[in-house]
């Protein structure tokens, strides 16, 4: 597939308000992006995707009919759709509410008002979800890397599925939290863990700690990919063994970069 530019991208911006949509659409022209099409709801929104797929979904994180977060879910139970990535713009402070956004599959999560150099580190994590490249390994054939993602939400799992996809890892096992996983890990090998840290049953410092401590795989380089802010309980985590920490949502560029750190490590 021809890779795509910035200037390329067609863009679905979903915004109630007409003001700040033509904010938005300026700011992305700006950039180049002459494609762009602006709708208020989020039933506008499905309507439109459904006729035309877009290389990008804006959206507000509060709409007229629903959240961000409940439109990504909705886009998740279409196949067809599922793959569209979402930029959620928000001047929302409660961790709470933010917390639904990152959880679901976003591609990034812009502050309002934002900055010229925030929308335009957002368009480039957009074009390298797009037109990802391999992962350039010395030590391990990319085929035959063995990953265990383990998430709590079925749309965070799906997305770092696709992600581990799009860079040549296709060798995926999916675990629903931290017991589920030890389950998985006590009869199957491993060359790389992916976990969340909020979990039931077994959260991701519990899971780091078993593999650590007490399963065959104590070697295995574990990333954590997390929302957690909280600064004591993130260096728990570490004190625990986890091997690198990366934010939800990220970006491309810098889970490629995390990955051929732990496995070339």
């Amino acid at each position: 597939m021809e890779s795509l530019a910035v200037q390329d991208l067609s863009i679905l911006l979903v915004e109630p308000s007409t003001t700040q949509r033509k904010i938005i659409i300026n700011e992305l022209k700006e950039e180049g992006i002459l494609n762009i099409e602006g709708v208020g709801s989020a039933r506008e929104a499905y309507a439109r995707l459904k006729q035309n797929k877009p290389d990008l979904l804006i959206t507000a994180m509060y709409l007229p009919d629903t959240t961000a977060a409940e439109l990504v879910e909705l886009l998740q139970r279409n196949d067809d759709l599922a793959d569209i990535p979402v930029m959620v713009v928000s001047s929302e402070q409660n961790y709470d509410n933010l917390e639904a956004v990152r959880q679901s599959k976003v591609l990034a999560l812009l502050p309002k008002p934002f900055t010229r150099q925030d929308l335009h580190r957002a368009l480039i994590a957009t074009i390298e979800y797009i037109n990802p490249d391999e992962l350039d390994l010395d030590l391990y054939d990319i085929d035959n890397i063995r990953v265990l993602i383990v998430d709590d939400s079925r749309m965070a799992r799906k997305h770092l599925s696709r992600v581990m996809q799009q860079i040549g890892i296709t060798n995926i096992t999916e675990a629903v939290d931290g017991l589920d996983a030890r389950n998985i890990i006590e009869a199957h090998a491993f060359d790389l863990i992916l976990t969340d840290y909020n979990m039931p049953n077994m959260d991701g410092e519990a899971l780091v700690s078993y593999i650590r401590n007490e399963s065959d795989l104590s070697h295995v380089p574990i990333l954590m990919v997390t929302s957690e802010e909280n600064d004591a309980r993130l260096s728990s985590v570490r004190q625990a063994g986890v091997s690198a920490l990366c934010d939800k949502p990220f970006e491309m560029t810098q889970v490629k970069g995390l990955l051929a750190s732990l496995l070339e490590g």
